[in-house]
């Protein structure tokens, strides 16, 4: 415990189950639209990462979270943690650590707050308003430095975040994501005005008001595509059909105990193909289908013989929801949930399929999106190839500090080479839109993988500047 000022108290717990769950969700709720309704920093999802032993002393992830607290009152938290490594992080710091080695300094630990193995942006300082978030961030520093930490790195942070941290002088840095937005969610986030291609609705919905419902289905979606696009999407569907597999699908609790157990087996294949051992164990997911179910979706693919009509499951996806929070009232009238934004996050087969990938992982989940109203699909980190399934770049944020100035200053200047070359990729991705010209949402601004030679050399050589 540390007085940070006369009426705050910072407390460091070595464990998510140090903290009330209640208190700290009730906090989660209070933060931004986006950051509220995301599932990954729910209080069961870091106690399932911690309890399974996924994210643990074990496996390089050793728990600090952060508390402040004003009284008795809970005012800001944040999950930390001592990383010895720099897996499962999806925003590349490597080059830096190898350049603190080559100059015969310690990287690791350092210290990360972040949801572990997920690539997802929402609210990381959790704050009941800007100053407590501010003073949040403050207190990391200090501690930091008192732990005589290398750095500290907050990824996927949402704007208060940002606001926050450029607030306490820490170095932003910018990533790539694609994401789909259904189009009348894209239109109004543009202009509050939407027309919309179906001749009855343009009739009777007043063109000054957004229509809510999005795609009318997943056609009309492929028809606001160029032809080209449209064009591979269907021929990458038809081998899929064409193959004999079919696709079921299961929400929150209708998802079965055996279809978790296939689902991981699908997971854990894909790993053990490329020579790795899976970041996330079984018991996570059971705790996901224990305290979660409602925040999941499982779309497993089906071969059926055409012979004999015998059906063999081959693949799965698991894709995450966002809930609206609920009020006690809808909750004792077991209202259903209402979704907002879906997730794709977990993936494998047990055979190989031309296309599965693809249906599995995009057109299945997009077109139960479209049939359920879902305002919006995020891919995941990295992923150009997403574009062309009409998922456009987004720009996630990360923010740095580093206690060693001559490094920081190094970091510096390559985190401003790397935001030029980040504008030139967004340029270039910006002509090669999936959209026909007339109905293609506006995308935000997107940075990720750099395109000219200048920012390469910079990624290459992210300290050439330091002596």
């Amino acid at each position: 415990m540390k007085n940070i000022s006369n009426d705050y108290v910072i407390r460091v717990l070595d464990s998510p189950l140090q903290v009330d769950a209640a208190l700290w969700n009730e906090l989660l709720a209070g933060q931004s639209p986006q950051g509220a309704l995301n599932p990954f920093m729910r209080h069961e999802y870091l106690a399932a990462m911690h309890e399974s032993g996924s994210a643990s002393l074990e496996t390089g992830w050793t728990a600090r979270f952060i508390t402040l607290w004003h009284g008795e009152n809970l005012a800001g938290a944040c999950a930390l943690y001592l990383k010895t490594h720099s897996y499962g992080e999806y925003v590349f710091d490597w080059a830096w650590a190898n350049a603190y080695a080559q100059h015969g300094l310690e990287y690791y630990p350092k210290a990360l707050v972040a949801a572990p193995f997920t690539p997802v942006p929402g609210a990381r300082l959790l704050a009941r308003n800007a100053s407590e978030r501010l003073l949040l961030v403050q207190a990391l520093i200090a501690w930091c430095t008192e732990e005589k930490l290398s750095s500290l790195h907050l990824l996927f942070a949402d704007d208060e975040d940002v606001v926050a941290c450029e607030q306490a002088g820490l170095m932003l840095r910018n990533t790539v994501q694609f994401h789909w937005k259904n189009k009348s969610a894209a239109a109004a986030e543009a202009a509050n005005t939407l027309v919309t291609q179906d001749e009855d609705r343009r009739d009777s919905a007043p063109q000054s008001q957004p229509i809510q419902s999005g795609y009318k289905d997943f056609d009309s979606f492929l028809m606001s595509l160029s032809q080209e696009k449209r064009k591979k999407i269907r021929q990458e569907k038809r081998k899929v059909h064409d193959a004999g597999i079919r696709f079921r699908t299961s929400l929150g609790k209708d998802i079965s105990n055996a279809d978790w157990n296939f689902f991981y087996r699908c997971y854990e294949q894909t790993y053990y193909e490329h020579g790795n051992k899976p970041y996330l164990s079984r018991d996570f997911f059971q705790r996901m289908q224990d305290s979660m179910a409602q925040n999941w979706l499982m779309f497993i693919a089906e071969f059926t013989d055409p012979e004999t009509g015998a059906k063999q499951a081959i693949a799965s996806s698991l894709i995450a929801l966002s809930a609206a929070p609920q009020s006690a009232a809808d909750k004792s009238d077991h209202k259903p949930l209402t979704y907002h934004t879906a997730y794709g996050r977990y993936w494998g087969a047990l055979a190989r399929v031309d296309c599965l990938h693809f249906e599995a992982c995009y057109y299945q989940p997009l077109q139960w999106c479209i049939e359920h109203g879902l305002q919006s699909f995020e891919g995941g980190a990295q992923g150009e190839h997403k574009m062309a399934r009409a998922l456009l770049p987004i720009k996630t944020t990360s923010a740095h500090w580093l206690a060693h100035p001559s490094f920081a200053d190094a970091v510096e200047r390559f985190l401003e080479r790397e935001g030029a070359g980040i504008d030139s990729y967004m340029d270039d991705l910006e002509k090669r839109s999936p959209f026909k010209t007339a109905s293609a949402p506006t995308a935000l601004p997107a940075s990720g993988k750099l395109v000219n030679e200048d920012a390469k050399k910079a990624l290459n050589a992210p300290f050439s500047d330091q002596s």
